[in-house]
């Protein structure tokens, strides 16, 4: 009821307004994993050159994702003070700030950016499944389809031309960072005919009528869901690199497996929020894509042979494709209005990728220790685990208010 007189009161759009408001959130969608995926593949260049340990370089892929967890739960209230367009708007103008200040190349300069483009990038994660639930209610399937499809595009075009352009640009690494600052400027472009209207979430009445969001079961569910996942797959971008050089690839063919890992992931990607939409409980999707994850995992762990490294890759792909777009999903299907939507959205970020943080740098840290990557990846197989029985209860039919 509260969705339908939501959806009453809002503004008929144009088809010219419809596909620029579109264009605008594909944009940002592109902009929300470049900056971290584009790090991984070269991650053993800037260790050289900058001389630090594994685990500080695995900190590189961990601070974005701090700024991510205190960032994920202060996003809401700022677009409720500001607006969300307004405050998408300011996302990027941050993110676009710590991608030029992060190109200076010095250690300093190399934090400063990489945790403003973390700030950047989690204003935008926290809002944009909201603004979608609020701007499209009776497409939030569809269009969560469209824009996870388009992050993961980039996040995968990131892993691979990452070497490429580092070696192709006459500043190196550090300057090649900055081809992916065109795109958030783009972004910016694109979005500023949003701020003449009026936002999404200011100025309208809380409700304190439901539970506060910390005391639903459900909500820690998907929050719980959303940072396992976050964990494998930053921890997955940060280090595949290297855990595939130790079976004998080149760095620029590693750092294309882990651009081929995310385009694989693509269909899956898409198809899940599309069918997680028309089900009515997404236990069913669980059960799948641990499965096709949990084998992927097994083969990396055996290796022996490129054909079994290229599968394992692969079904990591269709894996990872699958649990982002499922874990943004839930976010909308666990909500009954866009107020419920941002605040679990904040909730799920903010815990979930404060769990994330600790994987690139635990896992840093663990080849340190042991040389070897089968305990990572065995850790990796346990963290599946954990997450099936997250996902499992956080599929259910039921809503965040509802009685626990």
């Amino acid at each position: 009821m509260e969705q339908q007189l939501e959806h009453t009161k809002m503004k008929p759009r144009s088809t010219g307004q419809t596909i620029l408001l579109i264009a605008g959130i594909l944009l940002i969608a592109f902009n929300l994993r470049p900056a971290i995926t584009s790090v991984g593949p070269v991650i053993g260049v800037i260790r050289s050159d900058l001389q630090l340990s594994n685990g500080l370089a695995g900190f590189l892929t961990t601070l974005p994702l701090l700024s991510f967890a205190l960032l994920s739960p202060i996003a809401p209230k700022i677009g409720k003070r500001l607006g969300n367009e307004r405050t998408l708007w300011l996302g990027l103008a941050v993110l676009l700030g710590g991608i030029v200040i992060r190109s200076f190349g010095t250690i300093t300069f190399l934090m400063i950016g990489t945790a403003l483009v973390g700030v950047g990038i989690a204003i935008c994660n926290v809002l944009l499944p909201g603004l979608v639930k609020h701007k499209f209610p009776s497409h939030a399937g569809l269009m969560t389809s469209v824009y996870t499809t388009s992050m993961s595009v980039f996040a995968a075009l990131a892993s691979g031309v990452s070497v490429p352009l580092s070696q192709a640009m006459p500043g190196g690494w550090n300057t090649s960072f900055l081809v992916w600052g065109a795109i958030t400027l783009t972004a910016m472009i694109v979005w500023a005919p949003q701020l003449r209207h009026q936002n999404t979430a200011a100025n309208k009445p809380m409700s304190f009528t439901e539970q506060p969001i910390w005391r639903s079961r459900v909500a820690w569910q998907v929050t719980f869901f959303m940072g396992l996942q976050s964990f494998l797959f930053y921890s997955s971008i940060a280090w595949f690199p290297d855990i595939l050089t130790s079976h004998g690839m080149n760095l620029a063919t590693a750092g294309w497996m882990v651009s081929i890992m995310q385009f694989a992931g693509l269909p899956t990607t898409f198809l899940m929020p599309v069918l997680a939409e028309k089900l009515k409980t997404q236990r069913p999707l669980v059960c799948g894509l641990i499965v096709v994850y949990f084998l992927g995992m097994t083969g990396l762990l055996i290796g022996g042979s490129m054909p079994i490294l290229v599968i394992s890759v692969l079904l990591i792909g269709v894996g990872q494709g699958a649990s982002i777009s499922l874990a943004l999903t839930l976010i909308g299907l666990r909500t009954k209005h866009i107020e419920q939507a941002a605040a679990l959205s904040g909730m799920a970020q903010s815990l979930g990728y404060l769990l994330a943080a600790v994987g690139p740098l635990f896992i840093g840290i663990l080849f340190d220790i042991t040389h070897s990557w089968t305990p990572s990846i065995v850790i990796f197989m346990i963290i599946l685990l954990f997450m099936f029985l997250s996902g499992m209860r956080a599929g259910r039919n039921v809503y965040i208010s509802d009685p626990s």
